[in-house]
């Protein structure tokens, strides 16, 4: 398993969002949708895959438009993330995008690629493509995305977040979570950070909107970790109306700088360029409902400076060895 080692003479770096670009400066990001996918490919969604790079161009293009300034994407491994095509959509929006390495729940992958996986030492596959690249593209990750289970972790979720927590150690990288309809939030809180020792700083609980539950969001923020509220592409999912009462009651609990905002496009029908709200509408829409509940000011700095804080990362040094700082990757479909 690789390790990051320092020598006495190694002079620490400033934390930097690694983008597919390459490295920057937090106050770079801008405007950041913390939650979102250009391309995503599940057999959960069949027929609604975001492999066009036409649209995902157009999507990005639109995101700009309203003011965006920076994507993380958190499509992991096996799951359609055309790495190599990353870096040209970046340059040509103007908007910095971060790649996730990282793997979602079995539901989501065919069971001859799982079995491949398992034989293979899964936390070395997600030190490599932070570090060396996503399969041939050279494109570097910047978060692991893994998941729980539904009110609950089964063996699937364990194993992927025990390598999760292996890849961070290694790396410094944060670790962001799905949540199954917002739940499992102390599960997942208690493995990693009890059990696996992983900084509550470096957790980003992801659709903790889904499951308005106030004490569990409460509990998840006096630990010490990110919340994303996320999913606003589904502009009508059944708690949507319920966010901001929810933001709020962590707002004046004092947890404010421990929110995050992304959009979560994950079928085709729902891009803005597609008829749907799309990434967007996290700027024109969300940002407004928001500012509202909580105000302006601080609706800016949880797209902003929070984001910067959650994604930043103190990369080691011997993670930088051959890298190509700010080239990008070449084209293609790399996995």
């Amino acid at each position: 398993m690789p390790r990051a080692t320092r020598t006495a003479h190694t002079v620490p770096t400033a934390p930097t969002v690694r983008t597919v670009l390459g490295d920057i400066a937090p106050a770079l990001l801008g405007l950041c949708d913390a939650h979102d996918h250009l391309f995503l490919r599940s057999p959960q969604l069949p027929g609604q895959e975001l492999d066009s790079v036409r649209a995902a161009a157009d999507e990005l293009a639109a995101f700009r438009a309203a003011g965006g300034r920076s994507v993380v994407q958190w499509t992991p491994h096996g799951m359609g993330r055309h790495a190599g095509r990353l870096p040209e959509l970046s340059r040509a929006a103007g908007v910095h995008v971060v790649a996730a390495t990282g793997l979602h729940q079995a539901a989501h992958y065919a069971t001859e690629s799982l079995e491949r996986l398992r034989a293979e030492n899964l936390a070395e596959l997600f030190v490599r493509e932070l570090t060396e690249g996503i399969g041939h593209s050279g494109v570097r990750a910047g978060l692991i995305k893994v998941a729980g289970g539904f009110h609950g972790l089964d063996a699937h979720a364990r194993w992927t977040l025990t390598a999760a927590a292996e890849a961070h150690r290694a790396t410094g990288a944060p670790i962001a979570v799905h949540l199954e309809l917002g739940t499992a939030a102390p599960d997942v809180l208690d493995l990693l950070c009890g059990a696996l020792d992983v900084p509550a700083h470096r957790v980003i609980l992801g659709h903790l909107n889904r499951s308005p539950d106030l004490a569990v969001h409460h509990e998840a923020a006096e630990a010490g970790a990110f919340l994303a509220f996320d999913g606003p592409s589904r502009a009508h999912h059944a708690t949507d109306w319920r966010m901001p009462d929810a933001v709020r009651s962590l707002v004046d609990a004092g947890f404010g700088d421990r929110l995050l905002l992304g959009g979560d496009t994950t079928t085709a029908g729902a891009r803005s360029v597609r008829g749907g709200p799309g990434m967007p509408h996290l700027l024109r829409g969300v940002r407004s409902r928001l500012g509202l509940a909580v105000g302006e000011e601080l609706t800016e700095r949880m797209l902003t400076v929070n984001a910067g804080r959650a994604f930043a990362v103190q990369w080691p040094e011997d993670a930088e060895d051959g890298y190509r700082d700010g080239s990008g990757g070449r084209k293609g479909n790399a996995e």
